[in-house]
């Protein structure tokens, strides 16, 4: 991984195709734990250090990965039965809690490091716990480690989720899967991400019923079968893209466009001046005037806290004053310091983030620092619309977190970018 890149000014032109989309494959990684028996995802976003540290907590938990020599899938095999601890002394991920779910769902016992990922404010893990607990669990923790155990069977539950959380409903249904008799989850996120886990341990022999929002219904089996499945392509990079095109003045094409996936972002967008044209599969984004924004975070399908400051670059190129109100993360606004270095003016008020936009010309290039992975990439979009200097960003390993092969890709389409 790389800790520090530097992107200059550049025109962004050519083609791009997404990848796998790593918002999602962590949760399939995950529920290969429930199974004994092979497990082949394509699709697979080999280059994501968040995915290789998964890959490796897989070893270090029984099994077996192995990459195709393309590295476009993953091979997941039982070599052992699972220790009861997982033992990790790298680089935590918010992952470890649907380790910790599925391992406690199949096993009875496990515990796990604290769960990492992005610093983006007071992210808790309360509800997790709280699912733990419905399903039967003794919660154990301590300042470095979380651990769960049960006596008896694994008996379904009704759960009802305080607020419609992402992490929270993927836990739920993982455990679900192996508990004796029904369960239901009230007030689920539904999202593409979910629906991909939901397709997955279907494949698996899972018994799962989507009912909208209301609730996932997960009728329990003994035991889930081996499965081959690709991962969906990533809406977050499609949209990266998007902002790129846009705000460098340049035309990029995106092979295999998520439209279904993005309909109310992209809504936003050609509100305030993007030009988005679909061409079968592909979307076609040619750069234009810019305008402002005002968008409020919510759950899918409204804009989520992962997209904000994506939008967020998009709107310090535009002429005019742009709000964003994130109710979720209120943390997340930290890169608002890191665009102030590039000649942007932003003020923070509570939940609500106010950038005055001057257009390209008014951002220079800086040193700036990646506060979280989304913060990175905005950083790095910022670095390539602006008009002199380069940026250099600090902490860039945190972009390879979400983003397979950004670099090449980017110089594949003109980027500077070393």
């Amino acid at each position: 991984m790389s800790d520090i890149i530097t992107v200059g000014p550049s025109q962004l032109e050519g083609e791009v195709e997404l990848s796998g989309a790593k918002n999602a494959v962590l949760k399939l990684l995950a529920a290969s734990l429930l199974t004994d028996e092979t497990v082949t995802i394509g699709n697979f976003p080999a280059s994501l250090s968040d995915a290789q540290i998964h890959l490796e907590m897989l070893e270090k938990l029984g099994k077996k990965c192995e990459l195709s020599a393309d590295e476009k899938y993953v091979t997941i095999t039982h070599k052992s039965e699972p220790p009861q601890h997982l033992d990790w002394s790298g680089r935590s991920i918010r992952n470890t809690l649907l380790i910790l779910g599925a391992l406690f769902g199949k096993e009875g016992e496990m515990s796990v490091p604290h769960p990492g990922g992005c610093k983006l404010g007071e992210r808790k893990h309360d509800i997790h716990l709280m699912i733990l607990e419905a399903f039967g669990a003794t919660i154990n923790e301590s300042d470095t480690l979380l651990g769960a155990t049960r006596r008896g069977k694994l008996k379904g539950c009704d759960i009802h989720l305080p607020m419609r959380s992402t992490g929270a409903t993927e836990n739920a249904i993982l455990i679900a899967t192996l508990a004796e008799g029904t369960t239901n989850i009230w007030n689920p996120h539904i999202r593409p991400e979910i629906i991909d886990l939901i397709e997955m341990l279907r494949s698996m022999g899972a018994k799962i019923q989507v009912r909208g929002q209301e609730r996932i219904i997960i009728e329990g089996v003994k035991s889930l079968r081996g499965t081959r499945h690709d991962v969906i392509l990533d809406n977050m990079e499609a949209l990266t893209w998007t902002v790129a095109s846009m705000i460098t003045g340049g035309t990029i094409e995106i092979k295999d466009f998520p439209f279904a996936h993005l309909e109310l972002p992209l809504i936003y967008l050609r509100e305030s001046g993007a030009n988005i044209y679909r061409c079968g599969n592909n979307a076609i984004v040619k750069s234009g005037s810019i305008f402002p924004l005002e968008i409020s975070t919510g759950p899918y399908p409204g804009i989520n806290s992962d997209m904000q400051p994506i939008l967020a670059a998009y709107a310090a190129c535009a002429n005019g004053k742009s709000t964003i109100v994130d109710l979720r993360f209120v943390g997340r606004y930290a890169y608002a310091e890191q665009f102030s270095k590039m000649g942007v003016e932003t003020v923070i008020d509570g939940s609500l983030l106010r950038i005055n936009g001057n257009g390209r010309s008014s951002i220079k290039g800086a040193d700036v620092t990646a506060t979280d992975l989304r913060a990175g990439i905005a950083l790095a979009l910022l670095g390539m619309a602006s008009k002199e200097g380069e940026t250099t960003i600090s902490d860039a390993w945190q972009i390879e977190r979400g983003y397979c092969n950004f670099k090449e890709k980017l110089l594949s389409i003109g980027g500077v970018v070393r």
